[in-house]
């Protein structure tokens, strides 16, 4: 009876044998080649937690991450209520919250009406009723911790995926490059969670639907003083809008422009920022001179996309890498997380079939994956779509105070109503839960 393509790999790199030379040749040398039930491209918050989540149910699971270390600034810090519970679920919640964080219990915008509440999560019925903020790294670093008690798991840093390793018109594994030189993995399954920039997604040949966002934001620090307000604070003024969020040593500022205006700001120079930002916050105005040149500030390029398919046979795509979500109520690393789950409750009983059987993964497993978590994606993308053409964009335009329209301003006062924000920015729709919680 014939291999499987599964079997013949496992045959031929046992032991992490070299592949044949005319293969070596032809995509570089290969200095090793290992075998894994399921290989996760991108260590941010999606791709951790998948491999989390498949460890701890005995999948063997190599999670591939391209940089050295998981410390880079400006990255999503806002981890809702949806993932505290799933971080409770697994019996880790207590632990997380001990390491340094802020929290918010409602988000309030000051206008030329005075302050605004639209989204108050305090009366959500949850053990988590806030916004947790804590620095990725931190999430990160804890969640890898964790995945690292099971010995299923393995995590290569610095290993920069160049290729895909296909046969028979499906995905087998992939080739990476760190300071050792040429690797290979195969994989039944291998995921791609590597970003909005994703590579696995342009290696895969699958192109996403974008939307065109009307802002940028520009990300810098600023210096935390004693009496300073907590949580999240945001500003509109004269065409400019400030986020504020609370790193409980400094804050982390986002400044809203129009789409593609960051040249001619730049030109103007740094200190025509300085200006608008605190003509904007003038309780701020004496903190500006921290940014002491452009080094200190970040450009996010907002985008909004997602992919019509997020699976090949032998390929997944989640978070980023599936649906670009913009910064609007900062939910992107929640439906990431949440994409995790998902994939992680579907696929976990298949994964360990495979391993077991060495039995390639059938593809339909992937497309429920998709099923399970396209309309929660598209639904919040519509309502992001929605806030920045009604709210974000005419304020960007306006060279008048900013005054919320008044469907935003009577939802606070509606009991029916007033707690749906909070819900849909704490949980999403359709939010995901562990099946087989700790």
């Amino acid at each position: 009876m014939a291999k499987t393509t599964v079997e013949r790999e496992a045959t031929r790199t046992a032991g992490g044998e070299r592949p044949a030379s005319g293969e070596a040749a032809a995509s570089g040398e290969v200095r090793e080649v290992k075998r894994t039930t399921c290989c996760v491209v991108g260590g941010g918050p999606g791709g951790a937690v998948l491999a989390l989540l498949l460890a701890r149910k005995g999948v063997d699971v190599t999670l591939l991450e391209a940089h050295p270390d998981f410390d880079r600034e400006f990255r999503g810090d806002t981890l809702h209520p949806s993932v505290m519970e799933i971080m409770d679920q697994l019996g880790l919640a207590g632990r997380l919250l001990e390491l340094r964080h802020s929290k918010a219990s409602s988000f309030t915008l000051q206008t030329a009406d005075g302050p605004f509440t639209p989204a108050d999560f305090s009366r959500l019925k949850t053990k988590f009723p806030y916004i947790t903020i804590m620095p990725q790294t931190s999430f990160l670093e804890f969640i890898v911790r964790e995945a690292k008690k099971y010995p299923s798991f393995r995590l290569v840093m610095g290993a920069r995926v160049r290729e895909l390793v296909e046969e028979d018109g499906a995905v087998r594994g992939v080739r990476y490059e760190d300071e050792g030189g040429r690797h290979e993995v195969r994989a039944a399954l291998t995921v791609g969670a590597d970003g909005r920039g994703s590579r696995m997604r342009r290696l895969a040949g699958i192109e996403p639907i974008k939307t065109s966002p009307p802002m940028d934001v520009l990300w810098f620090k600023l210096p935390r003083e004693p009496g300073d307000a907590e949580g999240l604070v945001g500003r509109f003024g004269r065409g400019h809008i400030a986020v504020m969020l609370d790193r409980d040593d400094h804050w982390q500022a986002g400044y809203v422009i129009p789409k593609g205006s960051f040249p001619e700001l730049r030109h103007e120079g740094i200190g025509e920022l300085r200006r608008q930002f605190a003509e904007l916050i003038p309780e701020f105005s004496g903190r500006v001179e921290y940014l002491t040149d452009w080094r200190r500030v970040s450009l996010l390029s907002v985008e909004s996309s997602r992919c019509p398919t997020w699976h090949r046979p032998g390929l997944l795509l989640i978070g980023d890498a599936a649906h670009v979500m913009s910064p609007v109520a900062g939910v992107g690393i929640n439906y990431a997380v949440q994409d995790a789950v998902a994939a992680a409750n579907i696929l976990a009983k298949p994964l360990r079939e495979s391993q077991e059987r060495l039995v390639n993964l059938d593809e339909r497993y992937l497309a429920a994956v998709q099923r399970r978590r396209e309309l929660p994606t598209r639904i919040i993308q519509a309502v992001q779509a929605q806030v920045q053409r009604g709210v974000l964009a005419p304020a960007l335009r306006s060279s008048e105070p900013f005054s919320p329209p008044l469907l935003l301003r009577l939802l606070p006062k509606i009991p029916v109503l007033r707690d749906l924000p909070g819900h849909l920015i704490g949980y999403g729709v359709w939010p995901s839960r562990v099946k087989y919680p700790a």
